[in-house]
């Protein structure tokens, strides 16, 4: 599935260069040229080589670095011909992973020889920049399975490249030259030169392209046509050329769409490549995963997983062990031992197969897939310095395997010697800022990476277009069909709600009820006393006043977890500002009901309805109104990917005519500790976030803790977090979250208010002196006896805040949110003479003359009346 590009990035700033490392993983291959900084290299690696490969001239770099960059997944290097022998002889790295650069006769003589004596020399590639390439039998090697590259410089042409790339040349042209379609400027086309690559069928004049999933399992076959490419590379879908109808946006019409990943060809251009992320049923129009039928094996157990996670039947043994995690690790165990047990062939298979349905699903309740596996496979595969790959000691004396002792592991550079966790333990990541570059302090800066807005928008918008055509029909239709709530016969429940909704236990009320007053009591405080007066000249009088936005959409996510505290930060503020119409919207459970604690918090904050529905199917409700759904003027509230495209979609539609309250992305949560905080406290605030969402990030911010201070909130991290019934999601989220060390609260502050966090906890000594230097975040919690826990539901405060950096930006949800201020003027014949001028010159100068009369005319009035 070869690309003949390859593209150049910047490694300090590969977004910013040109094509985003997202479009470059559509049509090629990433090259960057190996920093000084070894860190700096193997992190970009690290983080980019999940969606492409990634090659490194490493040309000045030594021998151990370029053994390190390969071994940090790197899929080739490209290297002097004097250092191509130390590598393949002295390091045994594979010829397969190496390039080396033909600059001159000697080079060319260089690497034949190489060829000729060595067993793999063969699979060695070469790289020119054009002057050489004439002194070499270029295409012959290139026919034996190496591969030639040439590199292009700033000034490179279209036509240039695609003449090399014709030849079996793989072009590596530069980010900033390179556009995804043909444009009016003078920059390279990668749909062009890949166009150039591919073989017509000599009937049609279309490209034959086949169609993999990202494990590389075929789901069909298609045929693509120049115009469908470029149209496949700018939106970053599944676009193809139907011979019947024309372009073929796949998924336009049964919301079944692909994400595209790259696109490639196999051995010699016959036929295109393109993998992609395929949403909703499957590829073909007959509703099966391929158009060769439906999965089978691993692909079609993970499938299955998926679905039963989403809608295990309440009771059933897959429930049970999405539910309870110490079943699942004990059934691995139970089948690990039973496989190592099993003697015949059947037994073996039988017990394996077990192992794999256990293991597989211990992956899935993480949000972790088979490609995620298949990558970590792939990449230790890379790998060119391994360990020695001993079994731990208490493994080994169960079955009474005697080894020597393992020789200690090599020290890692500083910078990285504590970012990878052991395996068995619970731990973020650690930065030294004073050994850490700038560059790598912000990458670990960088929230979890979500998928793009344009793949989530396309998914949405037949959902919010049929849900605005046909109303209820299209919200029942989505609840049905994503909740598998099909009970339900109508998408809405009126006030009064009925008692036997609300069916709560004491203390739940309390709870609820003191909540609600205090939230209350908060935003009550916010209310302006009277309207705002000012006479701004003798007879001008300005004012203005505050009126209830008069139909608000409080959206209440469901999903992981249940959230009548949602409803609490969104009603009660929406009341005490006056709103005439209040619509919660809520997904049901797949009974068709919904939590008793939502209908009571609704009760409370005089809630008109609860719209049965969750996603965009909610919101387009919201927006547009359905016969049952009151059309709000507004929408507040937190939620998905799915939903937050949603509110921004209707919230650019002006005919929906609705405004929403801020963008919204997972939670999060930046502690500042110093040697005063509790350990055990710190590592329960950055924990309460963790458990959100696999997506949700946590920081800590260590300022001049020592090792010992450090690992005994790292040790509380590890315990805490295993004594959760969330653990596994907590996993997820700390994989991507990290510990900064600072010398300074000054630099604490300056990097808290660069993240702009939802949540600041300031556990550090005299907390409340430290709050004016906060600039940017959602909402602050001060001192080591405030939890965030006490934002997020009882002490007022309100807890829908600004994520994702917005704090920069937003504010969070107040009573500001749901009120409007108008102006007015009143001014008297008096007031009207002393501006009359200023008004009449200004328009004047602006040639808007009607504005001009209308003042005129009064003037001329007055004189007369004079």
């Amino acid at each position: 599935m070869a690309s003949p590009l390859v593209v150049a990035v910047n490694l300090s700033s590969p977004d910013q260069d040109g094509l985003a490392m997202n479009e470059i993983a559509r049509v090629g291959s990433a090259f960057v040229k190996a920093s000084s900084n070894l860190s700096q290299t193997t992190e970009f690696i690290s983080k980019y080589s999940r969606l492409l490969d990634v090659f490194v001239d490493v040309s000045d770099v030594g021998p151990d670095e370029t053994a390190d960059i390969l071994n940090s997944g790197a899929a080739k290097v490209f290297l002097s011909s004097k250092q191509f022998a130390v590598l393949s002889v002295e390091h045994e790295i594979p010829a397969a992973r190496l390039a080396v650069q033909v600059a001159s006769a000697e080079d060319v003589q260089a690497v034949k020889n190489w060829i000729a004596n060595a067993p793999d020399g063969k699979d060695i590639s070469v790289s020119t920049n054009g002057a050489a390439i004439e002194l070499f039998e270029t295409f012959a090697l290139a026919r034996d399975g190496s591969q030639v590259y040439k590199t292009f410089g700033g000034d490179a042409t279209e036509s240039v490249v695609i003449e090399n790339v014709s030849q079996g040349v793989v072009a590596i042209v530069p980010s900033s030259r390179l556009a995804l379609a043909p444009q009016s400027n003078d920059t390279v086309s990668a749909a062009n030169v890949l166009a150039s690559k591919a073989v017509a069928d000599a009937n049609t004049g279309l490209y034959a392209t086949l169609v993999t999933d990202e494990r590389g399992v075929a789901l069909g076959f298609v045929w693509s046509s120049k115009e469908s490419l470029v149209e496949a590379l700018k939106t970053g879908t599944g676009v193809y050329q139907s011979r019947k109808r024309g372009l073929w946006y796949k998924g336009q019409t049964s919301g079944d769409t692909q994400e595209l990943q790259s696109v490639g060809f196999d051995c010699d251009g016959d036929c295109m490549v393109f993998r992609v992320k395929q949403q909703g049923k499957g590829f073909c129009h007959l509703g099966t995963n391929t158009c060769f039928g439906r999965y089978g094996g691993l692909s079609r157990l993970q499938k299955t997983l998926q679905s039963r996670k989403e809608n295990a039947p309440a009771g059933s043994y897959t429930a049970r062990l999405f539910n309870d995690p110490k079943l699942v690790e004990a059934k691995i165990m139970e089948e690990a031992e039973e496989l190592c047990q099993a003697t015949t062939k059947d037994e073996i298979a039988s017990e394996a197969a077990d192992l794999i349905y256990f293991a597989l699903t211990r992956c899935i309740a993480a949000d972790v897939n088979l490609e995620d596996v298949e990558r970590n496979l792939d990449m230790k595969d890379l790998k060119v310095k391994r360990r020695k790959g001993d079994a731990k000691a208490r493994w080994a004396e169960k079955v009474g395997l005697s080894q020597e002792p393992a020789a200690p592991p090599m020290a890692a550079p500083q910078e990285t010697a504590t970012a990878t966790p052991k395996s068995d333990r619970i731990e973020m990541k650690r930065l030294n800022t004073t050994t850490t570059s700038m560059t790598t302090i912000k990458e670990a800066l960088q929230r979890p990476s979500q998928k793009s807005n344009d793949a989530i928008v396309e998914l949405i918008k037949p959902i919010v277009n049929d849900v605005r055509t046909n109303g209820d029909a299209g919200v029942l239709k989505y609840t049905h069909k994503f909740e598998k709530a099909t009970s339900l016969t109508s998408p809405v429940i009126k006030a009064p709600f009925p008692e036997n909704l609300m069916q709560l236990s004491a203390d739940t009320i309390k709870a609820i009820d003191v909540s609600y007053e205090n939230i209350r009591k908060f935003h009550a405080a916010q209310q302006d006393e009277k309207p705002l007066v000012v006479e701004t000249m003798p007879g001008v009088v300005c004012s203005r006043f505050s009126r209830p936005i008069e139909r608000v959409g409080l959206y209440i996510p469901g999903g992981t977890a249940v959230l009548p505290s949602s409803a609490l930060m969104l009603g009660v503020p929406a009341m005490v500002a006056g709103c005439k119409k209040i619509v919660l919207a809520s997904p049901p459970r797949s009974d068709g009901s919904i939590s008793p604690e939502i209908v009571y918090a609704a009760h409370k904050c005089g809630a008109e309805s609860i719209v049965l529905a969750g996603g965009a199917q909610a919101i387009a409700a919201m927006a547009y109104g359905t016969e049952s759904v009151t059309k709000v003027d507004k929408i507040l509230g937190p939620g998905n990917q799915f939903v937050t495209a949603a509110k921004m979609m209707v919230s650019n539609d002006t005919s929906a005519g609705v405004s929403i309250d801020m963008p919204a992305g997972p939670s999060e949560v930046l502690v500042i500790a110093d040697k005063y905080a509790n350990p055990a406290f710190v590592a329960s605030d950055l924990l309460s976030q963790a458990e959100h969402g696999v997506d949700s990030q946590v920081i800590l911010i260590a300022v001049d803790l020592d090792d010992k201070e450090l690992a005994a909130i790292e040790e509380q991290l590890h315990q805490q977090a295993n004594a959760l019934p969330r653990v596994d999601i907590v996993r997820g989220s700390i994989d991507h979250s990290v510990t900064f060390v600072v010398k300074t609260l000054e630099e604490a502050m300056n990097l808290s208010n660069e993240y702009a966090p939802e949540h600041l906890i300031l556990q550090i000594q005299d907390a409340e002196s430290v709050v004016p230097l906060v600039q940017n975040a959602g909402s602050v919690f001060i001192g080591q006896w405030t939890p965030e826990s006490v934002g997020d539901y009882s002490a007022g405060v309100n807890h829908s805040l600004p994520t994702y950096g917005y704090a920069k930006q937003y504010s969070g949800v107040n009573l500001g949110s749901f009120i409007k201020h108008i102006t007015s003027s009143n001014l008297t014949a008096e007031g009207l003479r002393n501006v009359s001028s200023a008004v009449m010159q200004l328009a004047a100068v602006e040639g808007l003359d009607a504005h001009k009369r209308a003042v005129s005319i009064r003037m001329d009035a007055m004189s007369k009346d004079a």
